[in-house]
């Protein structure tokens, strides 16, 4: 039975449940405070600059966020470049696909402007850039998007990322994340050491819970949408010590409740209000 997040608190600490913090295999935050709790900057600080570009992520930074998220996709020259969409037209106004343009040509596109005329000529940041500015100064979230992936782990997109974080020597500080779960089989493959979370996509689960999941592929943390959040993943999760990461939520009292309930930390466009929320808990 789903239950609406706000009864979620009150189901779980009515004075007889206790949460425990799993020892899992999660990244180094440079900048913890150590609650055991991440404020993740949702691709970036992406309410108060456009999604996956350097300002958001730099932004985030200076807010104070422990994590930041980016999502991952492929130039039609193989390269990691951060962008959600794999089509071009929301954020750049550009038509077709990203791997359908080479590095050199996507750093010619326009992806600031459609935010907001201030960031007019932000250009679209690859993955190895934004890697060179957080080493030892905030964790990252690489979520490799769906259009990349392909069945072969060998010379694919997650084993070029894992390239990158090995050259910026950021294996401790990045945790990989997809809703496409050949990226855990890959991942498990190519560095089976390196922290990761599964994204819960409905179709490719199953009937199997959260724990079946979290086992099956061998993962780190178990992520997914506070829409989706129930009292019993909350429950199974919780007594099996598995952290859990929830998106995408922008509203205080949402975020509260949703800290209250046990989370491991939060994905939100406001790693600000955020921070302020649990700060003051």
């Amino acid at each position: 039975m789903r239950i609406p997040i706000f009864t979620i608190a009150v189901f779980l600490f009515s004075g007889t449940f206790i949460h425990t913090v799993a020892q899992s295999n999660l990244p180094k935050l440079p900048n913890s405070n150590d609650d055991n709790f991440v404020v993740i900057a949702h691709r970036g600080a992406s309410a108060y600059a456009p999604e996956n570009t350097h300002s958001a992520f730099k932004m985030a930074i200076e807010m104070k966020a422990e994590m930041i998220e980016l999502d991952l996709l492929l130039s039609k020259d193989g390269i990691p470049v951060i962008i959600h969409d794999e089509l071009l037209k929301r954020t750049t106004g550009e038509k077709g696909n990203v791997s359908d343009y080479t590095l050199a040509e996507l750093k010619e596109m326009e992806t600031g402007a459609w935010f907001n005329e201030q960031f007019k000529g932000e250009p679209l940041p690859t993955l190895e850039e934004v890697l060179a500015y957080t080493k030892d100064v905030v964790a990252v979230n690489i979520e490799i998007k769906h259009d990349a992936v392909t069945d072969t782990a060998q010379d694919g997109i997650v084993d070029k990322a894992l390239e990158l974080v090995y050259q910026a020597k950021m294996q401790d500080q990045v945790i990989f994340s997809s809703f496409d779960y050949r990226v855990m089989e890959h991942l498990n493959e190519l560095d089976p050491n390196i922290p990761k979370a599964l994204l819960y996509e409905k179709r490719q689960s199953g009937s199997l819970s959260p724990k079946q999941l979290v086992e099956k592929y061998a993962v780190d943390a178990f992520n997914c949408s506070y829409k989706e959040l129930t009292d019993e993943w909350i429950s199974e999760l919780t007594s099996n010590n598995i952290p859990f990461f929830i998106y995408t939520v922008n509203e205080p009292e949402l975020m509260e409740k949703i800290t209250e309930a046990g989370a491991r930390g939060i994905f939100s466009d406001y790693p600000d209000v955020l921070k302020e929320v649990v700060e003051n808990m």
